[in-house]
């Protein structure tokens, strides 16, 4: 059994990009580190939303990472920084991170986080874009075989 978590994130201003991708890429870096990642992809939306999906040995390592390093400083950033977050948790049985399609009908039943300045959309419960976000980055565990990457289902 594999712990699947999902997220959705809308930046509120342009100004936040530079410095978001930044944290992003370095929160990727972190998780490739991280005891427990099976693997992820990182993608965005048309609304101009950005999704992750990684997969973990359990809940326990994915709180582990999310609430240490660079990925916990991040976080608190985007209290102010982004009008938009949600997220879902699940259990998957293949070890993989679930498709862009699963992904998205997941995150459309989960929940909203907390934001400084949410947007009407996020303010109504809106958790999903109107459309499927495109992953381009796919994440491995360090160490991993390139193999990994390929099986990941888009």
């Amino acid at each position: 059994m594999t712990f699947v978590s999902v997220t959705r994130l809308h930046l509120r201003s342009r100004r936040f990009l530079i410095p978001f991708a930044v944290y992003t890429l370095r929160s990727a870096l972190q998780a490739k580190r991280s005891a427990g990642f099976r693997g992820g992809r990182i993608g965005n939306d048309a609304d101009g939303g950005n999704w992750t999906i990684t997969a973990w040995t359990s809940e326990a390592d994915m709180r582990s990472f999310r609430n240490a390093g660079v990925h916990a400083v991040a976080m608190r950033k985007l209290l102010d920084r982004c009008d938009e977050a949600s997220f879902t948790h699940c259990l998957s049985d293949d070890g993989d991170p679930p498709s862009a399609g699963a992904a998205y009908q997941r995150l459309s039943a989960g929940k909203t986080s907390k934001v400084n300045h949410p947007s009407t959309a996020h303010a109504a419960g809106r958790t999903v874009s109107e459309l499927m976000p495109r992953f381009g980055l796919n994440l491995r565990p360090r160490g991993a075989r390139p193999e990994r990457a390929s099986r990941i289902k888009n």
